[in-house]
């Protein structure tokens, strides 16, 4: 199956708006009041999905273009990759501001109480130099470094659902197959992972 330039252009528009709807979706509710009864986690809780349902999407490219040999799909990757930034500093940022009130002290104080924290900032932090570096002349000024850091993708994909599942308080299901779905698609890139961490030289 082969995708015109023009088709993968619409895959485009379609992929937008799937990430799109839901942060204007969340928009709604909280205007109109319908956040749950904590508003704040709500958005906390809902960009966070957001961040992780990305990076799962993001994951989920590669085996559907080789199942289904459409080669073109690969050309999605970037874009869908930058949604995981944009949801996941979403996160972050209402967390600081909605929860936090741009108290940085009590930050620190929530990092050592609160490990998870931790583990969802490490993720951020390699997420956002993988969005930095994503544009297409920064790929060619780096060569094959470029390739061995965005690798590190595989490590966000371990942290994510371990924040996750740290996160919550009672309900562990949904954090549990979310880590059942990642593994699942790290061992389907075992070879990969293998390579690049096999010693260079």
């Amino acid at each position: 199956m082969r995708l015109s330039p023009q088709g993968v252009f619409w895959l485009k528009v379609v992929l937008h708006l799937i990430f799109l709807v839901p942060a204007l979706y969340l928009i709604v509710l909280v205007i109109t009041d319908n956040a749950g009864g904590d508003p704040v986690q709500y958005i906390i809780h809902y960009t966070g999905m957001g961040a992780i349902n990305s990076l799962l999407a993001t994951l989920v490219i590669s085996p559907i273009a080789k199942r289904f040999k459409v080669a073109a799909l690969i050309q999605t990757r970037r874009l869908v990759g930058l949604y995981v930034f944009a949801y996941a500093l979403l996160h972050i940022a209402a967390f600081i501001s909605l929860d936090l009130l741009f108290a940085w002290g009590l930050l620190f104080e929530e990092v050592i109480k609160r490990p998870y924290i931790l583990v969802g900032a490490a993720a951020l932090m390699i997420v956002t130099l993988l969005a930095l570096t994503s544009p297409h002349n920064i790929k060619r000024k780096m060569g094959k470094q470029w390739q061995s850091l965005h690798n590190w993708i595989y490590v966000v994909a371990l942290l994510a659902p371990v924040h996750f599942y740290w996160s919550v308080k009672s309900e562990i299901i949904e954090p549990s197959i979310y880590i059942v779905l990642f593994a699942g698609l790290l061992f389907y890139r075992k070879d990969s992972i293998k390579k690049w961490l096999a010693p260079k030289g």
